[in-house]
């Protein structure tokens, strides 16, 4: 099955990465979903407190992360051992990433607006990988041509100009941008050259003295916020199952 898989619908090599994919985003749905049934107090599932301590996802997450990681390292890109690898990390990454606000604040913030930042960290990681999965390379190496990878001055020239725009987009305050622009270098390109947002690097070191421009700045996120900021809610509300508080 998985060399018919790679003969056929996937570019050879990248079955584990596949399956590393759909492992993840089943592994989160699935978490979500008996997460939404437990709040709701709904079905067989519980919290599991032993002694009183509450044993969050994350913690077999990580196990599953670790046992996949070094399992895939031990036994490379093929066979039945790299499958089951990479199914054991994209399960322990969903456990884990969904989980990511409690380990960034170190608080259990699962249902509060912190924990929104859980379902976006998902939501990249799916859409980074499916676009790899697609046949993208960091900072456009997939688009060298014969000729350039005899090159390697112009193969590498490329790479560090794509990472600077993706670093320019990054220190604009344009997180998502520069994360995207990794791999869609177009992306970043149009992060870099757009003004910065209020308060980013930025915009504190070469705004502080150009009025006009902080405002236009202010102005140009107040705008983009106000178009985007409900869209990325809702859409949070749906994958998270957050209710308007």
């Amino acid at each position: 099955m998985g060399h018919w898989l790679e003969r056929n619908i996937i570019e050879p090599g990248k079955l584990p990465l596949l399956l590393a994919l759909a492992s993840f985003i089943l592994s989160f749905v699935i978490t979500r979903t008996i997460t939404r049934m437990i709040k709701a107090g709904k079905g067989p599932f519980r919290n599991i407190t032993p002694g009183g301590v509450h044993i969050h996802h994350v913690v077999p997450g990580v196990v599953l992360t670790v046992i996949g990681g070094f399992g895939a390292v031990a036994s490379g890109r093929q066979g039945i051992g790299a499958g089951i690898s990479a199914v054991l990390f994209g399960v322990g990454a969903g456990l884990v990433l969904d989980e990511f606000a409690l380990i960034l604040h170190l608080h259990d913030v699962y249902w509060s607006e912190q924990g929104r930042q859980s379902v976006e960290v998902v939501v990249i990681t799916a859409s980074l990988v499916a676009l790899l999965l697609s046949g993208f390379l960091p900072f456009g190496v997939n688009e060298v041509s014969a000729a350039e990878r005899g090159n390697r001055g112009v193969v590498a020239a490329e790479i560090v100009i794509n990472f600077a725009f993706a670093l320019f987009a990054l220190v604009n305050g344009k997180l998502r941008i520069a994360v995207l622009g990794v791999l869609v270098p177009v992306v970043a390109i149009v992060g870099a050259v757009r003004l910065a947002r209020p308060g980013s690097p930025w915009a504190r070191r070469f705004y502080r003295r150009r009025a006009r421009a902080r405002a236009k700045a202010r102005t140009r996120a107040e705008r983009h916020d106000a178009r985007w900021n409900r869209v990325r809610r809702r859409l949070q509300d749906w994958i998270g199952g957050f209710t308007e508080s």
